[in-house]
């Protein structure tokens, strides 16, 4: 399959904050013809026939890593699981070590996550592979912002102009930092909602609004990124306990029901349910949570697709 498409201005995807409005337009519409591929009888194309791929999950992940090994078996790379616990990074081997082993065995591209910010900038500036950065710390999940930006067209057209809303935990949350990045850069207005404890000061200087106030916010937004509440990240407590979050900042159908007008319901998952959403909402018409986990493969596909290209 041969795309008709413009260059990438970059070898590698660490952030979207090191993207042009430029490249995010050309993944999406990549993306497009990716997801036709997806959805046809014979879902594989040969494009990586002669492409290796390392995954390097450094952290645990299971939806992550399971769309992008997806993403590259459609694309016939061929393809190398990595996963930090059964390896020598737990005798003590550093990273630039294990890569460095990796890469002499002739891979071409490192898809990487990691739990301290900047570790895929870091092997950017050491190795000559493309990068992938399927997260990095509390920093940016770029192909997440991606597909999130994808489905949101997909459901609402284009999102310049529009009213975005990113709500709950913005502070320990990668994806919020790159959806707000993608959003931003494309011309969509960003309010951020959540407890005062979990906004980070001073983030308004990134050209976003800030509102405590749930139900204003659903009245403003054509769209609303619901966010997890990621205790795993939090070594004190934010908010007296998850119920009281839920009744301040979790979105059910009876408030869903009681606006003025219709927002789309988005949730990059896991989904805490019954505490950042009911299942009646993450299971509603108006919820394209399922719409984002098949959107991810095919966002994914087009990014390792354009990369390839770059060699």
């Amino acid at each position: 399959m041969e795309i008709n498409a413009h260059s990438l201005s970059t070898r590698h995807v660490l952030g979207i904050k090191y993207l042009k409005p430029e490249d995010l337009r050309l993944i999406i519409k990549t993306a497009a013809h990716f997801k036709e591929v997806i959805n046809r009888p014979i879902k594989k194309v040969p494009s990586l026939r002669d492409i290796t791929i390392a995954n390097l999950f450094f952290e645990n992940s299971t939806r992550t890593r399971i769309s992008f090994e997806l993403a590259e078996k459609r694309l016939s790379a061929d393809v190398i699981n990595f996963s930090a616990s059964s390896s020598s990074v737990s005798k003590g081997e550093s990273l630039l070590d294990t890569v460095r082993n990796i890469l002499s065995m002739k891979v071409d591209m490192v898809v990487m996550r990691h739990p301290l910010q900047g570790a895929p900038v870091f092997l950017a500036n050491k190795i000559s592979a493309n990068i992938v950065n399927a997260g990095d710390g509390t920093h940016e999940h770029p192909t997440q912002a991606l597909l999130d930006l994808y489905s949101m067209e997909e459901s609402i057209g284009d999102i310049t102009g529009r009213n975005i809303a990113i709500v709950g935990d913005i502070r320990h949350s990668r994806v919020a930092l790159s959806n707000i990045f993608c959003l931003k850069k494309l011309g969509a207005n960003v309010r951020l909602c959540g407890p005062p404890t979990l906004i980070p000061k001073n983030i308004e200087t990134l050209g976003v609004e800030v509102s405590h106030n749930l139900r204003e916010t659903l009245e403003w937004a054509d769209v609303a990124n619901v966010l997890r509440i990621q205790l795993e990240r939090q070594n004190i407590s934010y908010f007296p306990s998850l119920r009281e979050y839920s009744l301040y900042f979790g979105i059910d159908k009876k408030l869903l029901d009681s606006l003025d007008s219709e927002v789309v319901i988005m949730h990059p998952g896991p989904i805490n349910r019954g505490v950042e959403l009911s299942s009646d909402v993450a299971d509603s018409q108006q919820s394209i949570i399922l719409d984002q986990v098949e959107n991810g493969v095919a966002v994914r596909m087009a990014i390792l697709y354009l990369l390839a290209s770059k060699n």
